[in-house]
C-alpha cells in the first residue's frame, strides 16, 4: 500500500512515443506547431527518409503531428507539424526529464 504523499518516481510520467531519437528529435524540431516539408526535416535530422517516414507514421498514430500532402512544380510534397496533443505531451515528457536530473541532484536542462 502506498504512504500518504507518495509520488512515483517521474520517469513513469515519460512518455514511450519520445524513446525513439528520432522521434524526440522530430518533435523538438517541430516546436511551437512549425510546419516542415519532409526534405527538410530530413535535413534537420540528419536521418535517411525510412526512418524520419516511420517516426512520422508512429507520431500520426498517437495523433502528435499531422502531415499532409500537396503538389510543388509537379511533385508531391509531404508536410509534416505539430498538434497541440503533442506539444503538450512533449513539454510532459520534458518536464518528467527535468525531474529525473533534478532528483539525480545533476545540472538543469
Amino acid at each position: 500500500m502506498a504512504e500518504a504523499g507518495f509520488r512515483p518516481h517521474p520517469r513513469t510520467q515519460l512518455d514511450d512515443n519520445f524513446a525513439s531519437p528520432i522521434r524526440f528529435s522530430l518533435m523538438a524540431a517541430l516546436g511551437d506547431g512549425m510546419e516542415f516539408d519532409f526534405p527538410a526535416l530530413r535535413d534537420i535530422l540528419q536521418c535517411g527518409d525510412s526512418p524520419l517516414s516511420k517516426a512520422i507514421a508512429h507520431l500520426q498514430t498517437a495523433e502528435y503531428v499531422l502531415a499532409r500532402k500537396g503538389v510543388v512544380g509537379g511533385r508531391t510534397r509531404t508536410w509534416v507539424r505539430s498538434t497541440k496533443a503533442g506539444r503538450d505531451a512533449f513539454a510532459a515528457h520534458l518536464q518528467a526529464l527535468r525531474q529525473i536530473v533534478a532528483l539525480g541532484g545533476g545540472q538543469e536542462l
